[in-house]
């Protein structure tokens, strides 16, 4: 520990101190020394010298920790900006009720596999159970524990969700439950909005036998030289214009 962190340490409250040191996770205890350290950490410093893909999903594990987190921006690489995070004010600090949401039961995880049939909620792909992972329909800083309050997503669903809530208006101002509870990410089946813009959004998968699907619309894509979400969009427009007509 570097004498500049030693400094900035001695300078918190101790019991903020204490709740910072009692965090033990790999990824979060890793955001935590680096704000230490260097007064804040930035998404271009979690991605080159951590390597974390998805910097949101590892500043999100520190808050899941009861510890408030202030985003700001600053001139990274090519003086674009970025995302940058720092310690907010320890008075906010959440005691007890975070800390809960990254502890789930063994029966928890398998009541769920068996309500959602071992499939992901976003794009319902079946998965082994390890590759399942427990979300909030509604974030858990804006909701906390309600009935029904929690979905299965594969990891590919459950970035693109974090990414999508972290850079919602609503989490950073509002917190509307019910802004959230009208959100695909909560409810992909009957919902108005995306991260409270007007998105309709469908995520499919083709497994196993179905491949051979895919594969061919692919290959219809390429010959007609366009970019495949966009050919699925024609043949989709195409096909409507047929049966309405």
């Amino acid at each position: 520990m570097s004498k500049k962190q030693v400094q900035k340490i001695q300078d918190l409250p101790e019991d903020f101190l204490k709740k910072l040191k009692s965090v033990t996770a790999k990824r979060a205890k890793i955001v935590i020394d680096h704000i230490l350290e260097h007064g804040h950490v930035t998404t271009e410093e979690l991605k080159d010298i951590y390597g974390y893909d998805h910097p949101p999903r590892a500043v999100r594990d520190v808050k899941e920790h009861g510890i408030p987190i202030i985003r700001f921006s600053v001139k990274g690489k090519n003086n674009r900006n970025i995302a940058a995070y720092r310690l907010g004010d320890s008075l906010q600090t959440q005691s007890g009720i975070l800390d809960r949401r990254i502890h789930f039961s063994k029966q928890t995880k398998n009541e769920l596999l068996e309500l959602y049939q071992s499939q992901c909620v976003i794009c319902s792909t079946k998965f082994e159970s390890r590759y399942l992972q427990i979300d909030h329909r509604i974030p858990f800083d804006i909701a906390g524990e309600t009935e029904n309050s929690l979905q299965l997503l594969c990891g590919s669903c459950n970035r693109a969700k974090s990414w999508s809530c972290e850079h919602c208006a609503n989490r950073t101002n509002g917190k509307d439950t019910e802004v959230c509870r009208c959100c695909y990410w909560a409810n992909p089946v009957q919902y108005t909005h995306i991260a409270l813009r007007l998105i309709r959004r469908l995520d499919i998968t083709w497994t196993e036998q179905e491949t051979v699907y895919y594969d061919k619309i692919k290959k219809m894509s390429e010959q007609n030289n366009r970019p495949l979400p966009d050919f699925i969009k024609d043949f989709i427009r195409t096909a409507l214009s047929k049966f309405f007509h």
